[in-house]
């Protein structure tokens, strides 16, 4: 799904909730008609060519609806979908014309990197009860991305086993899609009724349209708007899937001046799923690893207030994420997550049981054995045993009106005799079809070793929402006590008090090169309770759509940030441009400078500039070619002293040679840190979890060995060198 933002309100005190319930009983009846595919006696061969009479016969809708950049206008090429299925599959086809064939993106590219290229989404609700969808992405090539939409967040690691096919021709192109019914979750009932929103992006021309149309007072509001879908008389699996997998690595380290081998070996994990229902699943784990096998992208890391955000990559990790997303302000406030499990830096072990326990209810439990020695825990003495941390997380979410709920959370990190546990509720009512509200309220008590209490702290925040086609609209606030700490979930600051509203007018010129403007006027005040000082953020923003595949955004605040007990001033502007200049060449770039604090033990104001600049160049379907520049430096005010110019540019080439295996090579220059990383990868990926990977990467340093330690100069010496095999298979029953 493109930029889908509905931001379910969040916050409230427990005292509201039963007004809350009553409230949330406005109910928008979905008023298209239920489809009703196609039985196929015989299942159509999945190569993108829609010659099988199935397809003749099969129901189809064409009455596709834009709502980018504008709601309600027919999309201006002509799309036709059909509907089928069997005992044991879903399938799609569809026809997507084009009178400009040689102007369609599309790039046979490695899953999940599709976002950029035309496409054809299929978003299903597989319950039928509006809290959220799968979302199945398509190119004209047959490639696929998938990805996972929740509590208005998408969770773009999330991947399905599916088979997909597409062609190019002289009308357009063609697509075929089939999804095992082993490969979702979904009620046990005959019929089963599920919900569906297809989706055309013509790219060039930055135009997303919908069947059914998406209603202008809901806004872009997906999981509300599906179309009922019912199958008669389908297989209900248990479903059982193993993936072991095997890795062998070799690494290699600067010591003393010398490049000396420091491990070797082949280490083995397994992860499985047993359905204990079609809406009940147990995963279990041992020895987890990266299923994307990438380093994370560089990114500025010196003078930070908050830690660094990196997404979750692992299998076991990644089934069943979305229901773990917090409602409330988890994206305008700084607390953003409850369970980040990137936290759990190095399982051992983990066994997680989620699904649907009843209609409305949902149900997820997780533990998992986290191994310290990798993490940041003290070094382990030569043979002794491993240190561990035990995570436990229980997740429960029942459904009320359309995407409405209310739910809880528990968590607990438990290290020795120090331990985290974070309590609490959240939810969204919705008050009509175009506004919600959403919250949190939570506590948390932390024990430290040889501490003889647990400090107990405090988080609830509130946000209204509304979204309509004209109009968006956000009142909220949160607050958050200096003793308010999660271990497991990601926190940017605690000790804040604030209040926040947004307001955000749309407009669409029926002439010119413009074809919408969307702008924001945000006000927030922030106490900052270690302090009692208020500070202010104050912006007026606006985001221009042009004709075809150009966009600008700028802005200007007025702003001041409490650290360290002192009050600083942090106002500045902003302004980002991203074209698709070609159909193979894309830029983007984007320049922010501001007054901004230099966060230390003895804090002090100065300024920063920080941009980015990236290019894009596909010379072919199978080249991919990308170059990215990262900048930021700081001068201090007083004096105009600069304390560092930080840079990264990464190139990143790849090829795909089919749509199963490809060669990557990423070259990464810090020049804060006069590192070079080099990253080479071949990829075989039959489906997700069946795959084979060669890779190889080195470090180099501006450093030499003097004789007693590393000195700065200026030529290049490899000081970190890997090789790793890694080989998985995912066997499912």
């Amino acid at each position: 799904m493109t930029s889908r933002r509905f931001t379910p309100c969040r916050g409230a005190a427990s005292g509201l909730l039963a007004i809350l319930v009553v409230l949330g009983g406005a109910t928008a009846a979905r008023g298209a008609d239920t489809v009703h595919p196609l039985r196929a006696s015989t299942p159509p061969i999945i190569d993108g060519r829609l010659d099988e009479v199935l397809w003749q016969n099969a129901p189809s809708a064409s009455n596709f609806k834009t709502w980018l950049p504008d709601y309600g206008a027919d999309l201006s090429e002509r799309t036709i979908v059909y509907y089928a299925y069997d005992a044991e599959n879903l399938y799609f086809a569809i026809r997507a014309f084009d009178r400009e064939p040689s102007r369609i993106k599309a790039s046979m590219a490695s899953r999940d990197n599709t976002r950029q290229d035309d496409w054809i989404c299929i978003n299903l609700d597989s319950f039928n009860d509006q809290q959220a969808l799968y979302s199945f992405y398509v190119n004209p090539l047959g490639i696929q991305s998938d990805s996972r939409f929740a509590a208005n967040k998408e969770d773009l690691g999330f991947d399905a086993v599916w088979y997909s096919a597409g062609r190019i021709d002289e009308q357009g192109y063609t697509v075929e899609v089939r999804i095992p019914f082993k490969s979702i979750r979904y009620t046990r009932k005959n019929p089963v009724t599920m919900g569906v929103i297809v989706e055309r992006m013509i790219s060039r021309k930055s135009e997303d349209g919908t069947v059914p149309g998406l209603d202008p007072r809901m806004g872009m509001n997906f999981v509300i708007q599906t179309q009922p879908i019912e199958f008669a008389d389908i297989r209900h699996y248990t479903l059982l899937e193993v993936l072991p997998a095997a890795t062998y690595s070799r690494q290699h380290a600067a010591q003393a001046g010398q490049l000396r081998q420091t491990s070797s070996g082949a280490d083995v994990g397994v992860t499985a799923k047993f359905g204990i229902t079609a809406e009940l699943t147990v995963d279990g784990t041992y020895n987890p690893d990266f299923s994307q096998v990438e380093a994370d992208a560089g990114q500025i890391d010196v003078n930070l207030r908050a830690p660094l955000y990196f997404p979750e990559k692992r299998p076991f990790f990644l089934e069943g994420q979305d229901v773990f997303n917090l409602g409330g302000p988890a994206q305008t406030g700084p607390l953003q997550a409850v369970v980040h499990t990137r936290t759990i830096g190095d399982p051992l072990t983990g066994v997680k049981l989620s699904g649907k326990v009843s209609r409305r209810d949902t149900l997820s439990v997780l533990y998992a054995a986290d191994e310290l020695a990798a993490t940041g825990g003290s070094p382990r003495r030569p043979g002794a045993e491993p240190d561990y941390a035990h995570v436990t997380v229980l997740r429960y979410k029942h459904a009320l009106n359309q995407d409405a709920y209310l739910g809880g959370f528990v968590t607990d990190r438990e290290q020795g005799s120090a331990f985290n546990r974070v309590a609490g509720g959240d939810g969204t009512i919705r008050l009509s079809d175009s506004a919600a509200l959403g919250f949190y309220a939570l506590g948390s008590a932390t024990g430290v070793d040889n501490e003889p209490s647990a400090a107990a702290g405090r988080a609830v925040g509130v946000e209204y929402f509304r979204d309509t086609r004209n109009l968006a609209l956000t009142f909220g606030g949160n607050d958050i006590s200096r003793e308010f700490a999660t271990e497991t979930g990601y926190l940017t600051r605690n000790g804040v008090t604030s209040v926040r509203a947004i307001v955000g007018p749309k407009f669409y010129p029926s002439r010119g090169i413009v074809r919408r403007i969307e702008t924001s006027l945000t006000t927030e005040q922030t106490r900052d309770a270690f302090s009692g000082i208020w500070e202010t953020f104050n912006q007026a923003s606006a985001t221009v759509r042009f004709r075809g595949a150009i966009s600008w955004q700028s802005a200007y605040h007025l702003s001041s940030e409490v650290f360290s007990g002192k009050k600083f001033g942090t106002s500045g502007f902003s302004t980002t441009v991203s074209a698709q200049v070609t159909k193979r060449v894309r830029l983007s770039g984007s320049v922010a400078g501001r007054d901004a604090i230099y966060y230390s033990t003895e804090p002090f104001g100065g300024h920063t500039v920080q941009a980015v600049a990236a290019v894009v160049y596909q010379p072919s379907e199978q080249w991919y070619q990308q170059v990215s520049v990262t900048y930021a430096n700081f001068d201090r005010a007083s004096g105009g002293e600069r304390l560092y110019d930080y840079a990264i540019a990464r190139s990143k080439t790849s090829f795909q040679l089919n749509r199963f295996l490809f060669f990557r090579a990423i070259l990464e220059y810090n020049s804060f840190r006069r590192q070079l990383l080099t990253d080479f990868l071949a990829s075989f990926t039959y489906i997700p979890g069946t795959v084979l990977f060669a890779g190889y990467g080195s470090l180099y340093e501006r450093t030499r060995w003097d004789g007693l330690e590393n000195v700065r100069v200026q030529s290049l010496r490899e000081v970190r060198r890997g090789l790793f095999l890694k080989a998985s298979y995912n066997w499912r029953l």
